[in-house]
């Protein structure tokens, strides 16, 4: 009885390790969680005025805003409001279209960099408010159109530009706050017919939609609350999206899913009381929300981590805050920067900048794994870096 007592033990025994064995193996194939980038910032120049716009293209950061000069190791280098440089080692590329007033907005679409703003000229060449440069040389291309307002954001994406901010026609046709361009030929799309009631400030593309969001009420005349859907081919609204914002969208970003440890997302940056920033599904329903003593104004995705930019100082631990973005309840120090993971829990990345503006832009890059943050900050962690910032 003994001699089987003990071959029956030793059987569960060894059961149980090749049980935990199994276990161990199916936790070791879980793909590790996103990793956020570093909270310190990387070599990159400094600009000697605000910096209102910033994209990529593989491993170039292009900017722009109201500067005149970029910061190299303490020496200024004339750039009239647009600059570009390498993300990996924060050297000052040669591209220098200069602009006779303030850039606003940037998108990127194959080898033309975008650009919109106050300006009248770009590269010595008359483009009002809207222009295409050679994203190696410079150069001006022939894309040229009249804009009645504002241009506030640029997206690019399925062979086209799309366009949003505060106007009424391009080129003399009625188009309300949205329009686009065809990048075959640069010419007004008269297919899409997009619209909004007031003013679109923020835009997105991914593989299926473009997502708008601003102060609007509207959207092609249908009920549509500060964020939608839009079809891409058509700027159709889509009704399969309904979210329901609680303050006025500032910027948006958007996400299939398809980059590595990340989900569908559609996350947007809000003010309103205090400020806030909030991720939704491809449906609408709100995912996560997250507040701030102070606008959001800034927002970007990368491996299913949303990092947000604005002049907050302080990330509320609830949802709920008083008058002038006072935290109801405790608080975090996260100066002008924070990151929420996927399941909207604010994480431990704190550079703390500083200033009153904080943050205007951010773009995530899944090239160089790299982010970047223009505004009216100086400082990174008590470091001197002027309105432009790395992490990676």
């Amino acid at each position: 009885m003994t001699f089987v007592r003990l071959a029956r033990n030793a059987a569960l025994r060894w059961r149980r390790v090749s049980i935990l064995a199994g276990v161990l193996a199916v936790l070791c194939a879980v793909p590790a969680a996103a990793a956020m980038v570093s909270g310190t910032a990387l070599p990159a120049p400094s600009f000697d005025g605000p910096v209102y716009a910033v994209a990529y293209r593989g491993a170039t950061v292009y900017v722009g805003g109201a500067f005149t000069a970029a910061v190299v190791g303490g020496h200024r280098v004339p750039r009239q409001r647009l600059a570009a440089f390498d993300a990996r080692t924060g050297a000052l590329l040669d591209w220098a279209p200069a602009a006779d007033n303030t850039v606003r907005a940037i998108a990127v679409a194959g080898a033309t960099v975008y650009v919109a703003g106050e300006f009248g000229t770009v590269g010595g060449a008359a483009r009002s408010r809207l222009a295409g440069l050679d994203a190696d040389s410079g150069t001006v291309t022939a894309f040229q159109h009249r804009v009645a307002g504002q241009v506030a954001t640029l997206a690019s994406g399925h062979d086209r530009l799309y366009v949003a901010g505060s106007f009424s026609t391009v080129d003399g046709v009625k188009h309300a706050n949205l329009a686009a361009f065809t990048l075959a030929d640069g010419a007004l799309d008269a297919g899409w017919a997009a619209g909004s009631d007031e003013a679109v400030t923020g835009l997105a593309v991914t593989s299926g939609r473009v997502y708008a969001g601003g102060g609007f009420h509207r959207v092609n005349g249908q009920s549509a609350l500060r964020l939608a859907a839009l079809d891409p081919a058509t700027g159709k609204l889509d009704r399969g999206f309904r979210p329901n914002p609680p303050a006025i969208v500032l910027a948006v970003a958007a996400s299939d899913g398809t980059e590595a440890g990340s989900t569908a997302l559609v996350a947007v940056a809000m003010g309103g009381q205090g400020g806030r920033a909030a991720g939704y599904t491809l449906a609408g329903a709100q995912r996560w929300q997250r507040v701030f003593d102070g606008d959001a104004q800034a927002v970007a995705v990368l491996d299913g981590i949303t990092y947000v930019g604005g002049h907050f100082d302080s990330a509320c631990t609830t949802t709920r805050n008083q008058a002038h973005g006072v935290c109801s309840d405790r608080s975090v120090k996260r100066v002008k920067l924070a990151a929420i993971s996927s399941s909207g829990q604010l994480t431990s990345w704190a550079p703390q900048a500083n200033g009153i503006v904080g943050v205007r832009s951010l773009a995530a890059s899944p090239v160089t794994g790299t982010v970047t943050a223009g505004g009216e900050f100086t400082t990174i962690g008590g470091i001197v870096q002027k309105r432009v910032a790395v992490f990676g």
